[in-house]
């Protein structure tokens, strides 16, 4: 009696564990992201005081400030520059040493996720080796002929359990196309290949 006990009390806690553990880390990772932002960026402190002349922060106005921002960005983007302001502007950048690396692979990174051109929606499987060796990735350039690599493609494999991955050339005949969504092949590689094929 006592051993059946034990592993129910074991038994619960495993399935309690499963159940509140990645619900709490997403929504931690949520709430830490969330904050980080907005204690960053929020401007109350430099206008508004207490009654005892302390610096008052008003949770939430950091995240209102981004989204106002970019809000304001996207409407000066859309509506009042054109194509040679813009163009100027990134010729501009362009010169920079330094920054325009940062700058120009931080913007393709983040078009390729919410972009027009989404660079991360065609998920691949990739023959690695001769022993049948393959990985799961994502298509991100198919012509590569201007460097002198015709035939090749650019795949982008991610790592598990992390938003890092490393860029490989291979031939093109080693890459298969996957018939899943770009969605699923990344929370089959992200979680270890746990989670993705329901």
């Amino acid at each position: 009696m006592k051993n059946k006990t034990i592993r129910l009390f074991f038994n619960y806690l495993i399935k309690g564990t499963l159940v509140v553990l990645p619900l709490a880390g997403a929504l931690f990772l949520m709430v830490w992201i969330v904050a980080s932002i907005d204690s960053a960026l929020n401007l109350s402190s430099w206008f508004w005081e207490d009654d005892a002349g302390r610096p008052l922060y008003v949770p939430g106005l950091g995240i209102l400030t981004v989204i106002v921002l970019l809000v304001a960005v996207g409407m000066v983007f859309t509506n009042v520059v054109t194509a040679p302001i813009y163009n100027w502007f990134n010729d501009l950048i362009n010169r920079i040493p330094l920054f325009n690396t940062l700058y120009s692979s931080i913007k393709d990174f983040t078009e390729a996720f919410v972009g027009d051109a989404k660079k991360f929606n065609e998920p691949v499987l990739v023959e690695v080796n001769e022993t049948g060796l393959k990985k799961i990735g994502f298509l991100t350039q198919r012509d590569l002929s201007k460097i002198g690599l015709e035939g090749e493609v650019v795949v982008y494999f991610p790592y598990s359990y992390s938003f890092a991955g490393q860029v490989v050339i291979v031939k093109t005949e080693r890459v298969k196309r996957l018939h899943m969504s770009a969605t699923d092949a990344m929370k089959l590689v992200v979680s270890g290949g746990v989670s993705g094929l329901e």
